[in-house]
């Protein structure tokens, strides 16, 4: 996929790059996830994380005994599904029904290798829960790093924050500062860069109306703001091309054969997720969950994923639309 010679926001490439329905990295070329694939995700690590999941299903289920359907949305290989499940055990497993939403045709076939049969299939979230009613428990792993991040600098001549454009260039942004927390903070030094993540506050706003009841489970890597920025003067933006980390000018080169990934600003998403009706019910590093949802026999996750990770429990608030 040969870039566009056409200046362009960072978000419209990242967008390109990754979704470009002939020839965008997830679309088309991934080379699947794990070991042999381009990069490995919590999941296919251990499968430690798909039994605390599961016990994670079963402690919810109890409190809200009317939700019989689980959602996977981004699944990956089907690595995490396919744990979740077995965790569960055949009595528990038998009252769900299982979807996953996936936009990558690669990645379903991956998917549909270990789970046909078992599992149905969406293409968008809003999908998923007109076939539950809206009635629903779902988790995401590792899915809202892949979402197109807007790019923005600070500058201090200017004292303002400048939209990065590919091939490099500022312009001024048109994002709307109420709604992100680094738009409204002034104390960087010159030249540092940071990610907003409005693709995220939209996908929220498009499928939180269509949710009744049930419980989310967020599992992604980041921080909260300004402490996803110490000491990284060029943000966190980075690319991975057969496990090989890539940043500068590398994020570039290869459009459409290599993922793009950049940290989540959870105190922008949690507020996100406040505004449209949902109440946090926990926060705790991957770590934490693990202790607090598996046996410790089961926990073998690699050390350093466990801090670098954060696990979020949303539920709707009563009453909420």
């Amino acid at each position: 996929m040969k870039s566009s010679a056409a200046s362009e926001p960072f978000s419209a490439f990242m967008q390109r790059a990754l979704f470009d329905p002939a020839r965008g990295y997830y679309t088309r070329n991934i080379r699947t996830v794990g070991r042999g694939g381009d990069f490995s995700t919590s999941a296919t690590l251990s499968p430690s994380l798909g039994r605390a999941v599961a016990a994670w299903l079963k402690s919810e289920s109890s409190l809200q005994p009317q939700v019989r359907h689980v959602i996977e949305v981004g699944a990956g290989d089907g690595s995490l599904m396919h744990t979740v499940r077995r965790a569960l055990g055949w009595w528990a497993r038998r009252s769900f029904t299982f979807h996953i939403v996936e936009t990558s045709p690669v990645l379903r076939q991956e998917q549909e290798k270990k789970l046909a049969g078992h599992v149905v299939w969406h293409s968008t979230l809003e999908s998923a829960l007109a076939a539950t009613q809206g009635r629903a428990f779902i988790y995401h792993n590792e899915l809202l790093d892949a979402f197109p991040a807007t790019l923005v600098q600070w500058s201090t001549a200017e004292q303002r924050w400048l939209e990065v454009w590919v091939p490099e260039g500022l312009h001024p942004h048109a994002l709307d500062a109420a709604h992100f927390s680094a738009l409204r903070h002034s104390r960087f030094a010159d030249g540092q860069r940071c990610e907003l993540h409005a693709s995220v506050r939209d996908w929220l706003r498009q499928w939180t109306p269509h949710w009744k009841s049930g419980s989310m489970l967020t599992i992604d890597y980041g921080d909260s703001f300004p402490q996803l920025y110490h000491r990284r003067p060029q943000g966190t933006l980075r690319a991975y091309l057969l496990h090989q980390r890539l940043t500068g000018a590398e994020i570039y080169a290869n459009p459409g054969r290599q993922d793009i990934t950049a940290d989540i600003n959870f105190t922008d998403y949690t507020d996100w997720l406040q505004a449209l009706g949902l109440f946090q019910v926990s926060q705790q590093t991957l770590a934490q969950f693990l202790h607090s949802h598996a046996a410790p026999e089961w926990l073998t996750h690699p050390e350093g994923a466990g801090t670098a990770f954060k696990c979020f429990v949303h539920r709707r608030q009563d009453g909420a639309s």
